[in-house]
């Protein structure tokens, strides 16, 4: 089984993007590297942070908005949950979210799990791709989810339709140039379907 192992977001100013992370809590999760790429418009990814309850959701966007984030979707309750999504300095989109509605404990700046949202024009041929090149399916669910089994990844990859990935965060699903990310496993080096690029790395 070929396995997924770092996410690595091209940015601008490598040096104010790590700053941005480290404060955000995500320092551990995502690398950085310098790139100037033309980018236009929604990259077709999000990072998802899944937290326990609506206080640490509060406490890690606080903490984003502080570091220089901007807000897509304030933190709102929903059938769903609780959660709000915001735009680091560099552009990337993330989401954070708990499926609980009330706190339970003192809010603290702890996220239980990372996932990397890949937005793809058809989720089954793209699951296919991936599952061609070695990746085990964890979940799907036809062509509005699919979720990799990523043992040896302190992040989740997950594929979502790339019209959804957008509405979800609150953005117009228009965009051209890099998607600024490169992602890294053993099943690479390649380009996915959407573009999205893959190089080997150690796992």
């Amino acid at each position: 089984m070929n396995s997924f192992a770092s996410v690595t977001l091209e940015v601008p100013d490598p040096a104010t993007a790590d700053a941005f992370y480290q404060a955000f809590g995500l320092g551990s999760y995502v690398n950085v590297r310098a790139s100037d790429t033309p980018t236009t418009g929604f990259r077709g990814f999000a990072l998802s942070l899944v937290v326990s309850q609506p206080g640490n959701a509060d406490a890690l966007i606080d903490a984003a908005l502080d570091a220089g984030a901007t807000t897509l979707k304030p933190a709102t309750k929903g059938f769903w949950g609780y959660g709000g999504i915001v735009r680091a300095p560099d552009g990337t989109i993330c989401k954070i979210a708990t499926s609980k509605k009330k706190d339970t404990g003192p809010a603290a700046r702890q996220i239980d799990q990372v996932a990397l949202l890949l937005g793809v024009a058809d989720v089954k041929a793209s699951k296919r791709f991936y599952v061609d090149r070695g990746l085990a399916v964890a979940k799907s669910f036809g062509g509005k989810y699919v979720e990799f089994d990523t043992p040896s990844s302190a992040v989740t990859l997950a594929l979502y339709p790339r019209r959804a990935l957008a509405k979800d965060t609150g953005v117009s699903q228009e965009g051209t140039g890099s998607h600024r990310i490169v992602i890294g496993g053993d099943a690479g080096p390649f380009i996915d379907p959407d573009g999205f690029v893959w190089e080997a790395a150690s796992v």
